[in-house]
């Protein structure tokens, strides 16, 4: 075998040791972006705990293809790279949808897969507009406790009124 043979063999691998442990798989077009710009979406990438890579498209079917991750032919056209992440569902489609608004769409997402399920752009995209588990518990704290404050404030202008 040749050694460019044994090479894709350890690329493939190394695709399919990091799509293994991925909750969450984001596949992005990155035409446009220049090397600054690319160089801060894959720091964005690692501060958040995830990995973004470019791979060559083939090489990247090959190892999907290899773990039963079903992505459309059309998602590895033109230039792709791939962000991968373990713990955070959200997190890469975030990065991804404010690096392409923060970019003037120089880079654009193509679809992803979550928890087993492949996401179109569009599914991409509502995922990445749902609020942090921060905000959202913050909300939901807000709610479980203005019942408590309303009444709070109700008792409290009784006692005023009949002081």
């Amino acid at each position: 075998m040749s050694a460019n043979f044994e090479n894709k063999k350890v690329v493939v691998s190394e695709i399919e040791g990091l799509a293994k442990d991925a909750k969450s798989i984001v596949l992005v077009d990155y035409r446009g972006l220049t090397v600054a710009q690319a160089t801060e979406l894959r720091n964005n990438v690692r501060t958040a705990g995830g990995t973004y890579k470019v791979y060559k498209n083939r090489l990247m079917k090959i190892a999907f293809d290899n773990l039963g991750i079903e992505f459309p032919a059309s998602d590895f056209e033109g230039t792709t790279a791939v962000l991968f992440h373990s713990t955070d569902e959200v997190a890469p489609a975030k990065i991804a949808l404010d690096g392409s608004k923060k970019f003037n769409n120089n880079l654009k997402l193509k679809s992803g897969y979550v928890n087993g399920k492949y996401f179109d752009v569009n599914e991409i995209t509502a995922l990445a507009n749902i609020p942090s588990r921060e905000v959202l518990v913050a909300q939901l704290l807000g709610m479980l406790t203005n019942p408590m404050r309303s009444l709070a404030v109700a008792v409290s202008e009784i006692a005023k009124k009949n002081a």
